[in-house]
């Protein structure tokens, strides 16, 4: 009598992928939320934001490098490593991020925090057209449903944040073309830099800790640049690049730059999409530590918008695409 086959079960290492990517997200999550609150107590007014930022790239180069040399890829990466290849795989993304950054300080002076925010969300589905067109990854249709419950999630958590931040009018043309339109182009930009990140990371077998590495010297680079004639670069002439520092200053610092590592780990084993969805379940964090701590209650957007990230995260985890099988 023929026994009955065994339902397949996913192998051993899948499972163990799963709980890395589990963990890199809670991770992500938890410093995410907890970073605005930890820069606003330990990080006092007179300190120069470029030295933070500086400082910041040296530490995520730092911990890269630990990283690689205890996992044993460092000396695997020094022997192959070269500059035509850096430059593909980081540099493209490093130079993207860094445009698209100026565009969001160029939107943020002349669109209310509210609008901003709200248009700053489009990256999500951006992210998710970007991957299909160049990785090819599909969405269900359960996930595309997701997605759209993401982004509405999203935009209650704006108006909770920024409700109180509404602008007193403006010129129309100037809200457009210097408000409106560059922050949509820099959610394409941001949506096309995850998934070229992801594509290096996925499909160029490109280590994400010497992503990282390469990432932070080419943004360290144009920023050392910029300070040439910014009003930063001549604070930090007159009085020096750790102005204002204390012990405390290095908590946040310390703390983003790992968060920067986390972003990397992420993008790679689970996609710029799912990265998406880290970051706004970290907006409820953020909530949550502000009650805790400060305690400022959440809203009442903040707290419509908690079932519709649990429901948004549960359908895009649970209906994954599959290819349909041809009928022989």
């Amino acid at each position: 009598m023929a026994t009955a086959a065994n339902p397949k079960r996913p192998p051993p290492t899948s499972d163990k992928m799963n709980a890395k990517v589990f963990l890199y997200s809670l991770l992500l999550a938890l410093q995410y939320g907890a970073q605005p609150l930890i820069s606003k107590r330990f990080i006092r007014r007179e300190v120069i934001v470029t030295s933070s930022v500086l400082t910041c790239e040296v530490a995520k180069v730092i911990c890269a490098l630990i990283f690689m040399a205890r996992d044993g890829s460092l000396k695997k990466v020094y022997k192959e490593w070269t500059l035509v290849g850096a430059l593909t795989a980081s540099g493209l993304p490093a130079a993207i991020y860094a445009l698209q950054n100026s565009l969001l300080q160029i939107s943020y002076k002349n669109l209310d925090s509210l609008t901003f925010s709200m248009l700053n969300q489009t990256k999500i589905i951006f992210t998710a057209i970007c991957t299909y067109l160049i990785l090819r990854q599909k969405q269900s249709i359960q996930q595309v449903g997701a997605l759209f419950l993401l982004i509405i999630a999203a935009v209650l958590l704006s108006f909770g944040e920024g409700s109180s931040k509404r602008s007193s009018g403006g010129n129309a043309d100037q809200i457009l073309f210097h408000g409106i339109i560059p922050v949509l182009v820099a959610s394409v930009l941001s949506g096309l830099a995850s998934s070229l990140c992801q594509w290096a990371s996925q499909v160029k077998k490109h280590s994400s800790y010497l992503m990282t590495v390469e990432m932070s010297i080419v943004g360290s680079l144009c920023m050392l640049v910029s300070t040439a004639k910014s009003p930063d670069g001549e604070a930090i002439r007159k009085h020096g690049l750790f102005y204002g520092w204390t012990l405390l200053t290095w908590i946040p610092v310390m703390s983003n730059a790992l968060g920067g590592i986390l972003v990397g780990l992420v993008t790679s084993h689970a996609g710029g999409v799912r990265k998406g969805f880290v970051i706004v379940s970290a907006l409820l964090v953020t909530a949550l530590l502000q009650f805790i701590f400060e305690g400022k209650p959440p809203s009442l957007y903040c707290l419509a918008s908690l079932p519709l990230v649990v429901s948004s995260i549960s359908i895009y985890q649970k209906y994954p695409y599959r290819v349909k099988k041809k009928e022989s």
